[in-house]
């Protein structure tokens, strides 16, 4: 079928306004434009890639799609930029897990699988990046989760950075995105939980609190040791024993993702 003239338009228009959203995407990415910047106002655009307005409009509607811009309309609008980071890779991760139906039981045994290893490259990393940098700040995270045992959803929460922190400092660039956006939706699941039980008055005890608040404190020695087989001996079996308290009232939940607690969380990277 013949086309019209208005159809060979819109064609011309999509491919020019497709080849402006790949020019500012490998911008963006390559930290040319960097996050929470504003892209050149339309005319600017307009006059440097030398095309329609339409097409401008519509390489900006393909960014916002694509998560990468937000236009803002009025006096005041302009195209806010927002470069990809571990919170935005977590987001997808877990809406694409959720659209598989993939159940919390199975979140963890990925966890319980890669995070040991996080832990075990944290104790192979220099004396100095271990004594100075990581153990300290984990000491901190012990610190404030003993002040916080006798308060469940808050000793969780305490709990998540301690693991956050542990998988933020494996010096793999690809394991510390990939497991720290697991981490990330497991800790969705986990407060969720805490939250929960606490108001049924069901929340582990103080006793079980306090064998998990020892795990720790016995995995930050060995990390600061630089044991690293220990240091994934502890981490797995502690992950083991308390994924058991979550996944007996979540055995047949569905990863939640998409929920407000998990945009907020993923936001926060």
């Amino acid at each position: 079928m013949e086309r019209t003239g208005s159809e060979h338009v819109r064609i011309g228009q999509m491919r020019m306004a497709e080849q402006v959203a790949a020019a500012l995407r490998d911008r963006i990415l390559a930290g040319g434009i960097t996050d929470g910047s504003t892209l050149p106002k339309q005319e600017e655009l307009v006059a440097e890639f030398g095309v329609s307005h339409p097409s401008v409009r519509e390489a900006l509607r393909i960014l916002e799609t694509e998560g990468f811009v937000t236009v803002l309309r009025g006096n005041r609008g302009g195209a806010i930029v927002h470069a990809p980071d571990i919170g935005t890779a977590g987001y997808a991760l877990g809406l694409t897990l959720q659209a598989m139906q993939v159940g919390v039981p199975d979140l963890g045994a990925a966890l319980a699988t890669l995070e040991p290893l996080c832990a075990a490259h944290c104790a192979q990393r220099s004396d100095r990046d271990r004594k100075r940098v990581l153990a300290p700040r984990l000491r901190e995270l012990l610190a404030e989760s003993e002040g916080c045992i006798d308060d469940g959803a808050a000793f969780t929460r305490s709990s998540r950075a301690f693991h956050d922190t542990v998988v933020g400092f494996d010096p793999n660039v690809t394991l510390r995105v990939v497991v720290k956006s697991l981490t990330s939706l497991w800790s969705v699941q986990e407060e969720a939980w805490a939250d929960a039980q606490v108001s049924r008055g069901s929340y582990p005890s103080r006793a079980d609190r306090a064998v998990a608040q020892r795990a720790h404190e016995r995995l930050v020695e060995s990390i600061e040791q630089g044991d690293a087989d220990e240091a994934a001996r502890i981490a797995g079996e502690h992950l083991t024993a308390t994924q058991r308290w979550v996944c007996r009232s979540l055995k047949d939940r569905v990863i939640d993702a998409a929920s407000s607690r998990s945009r907020m969380r993923f936001r926060r990277g």
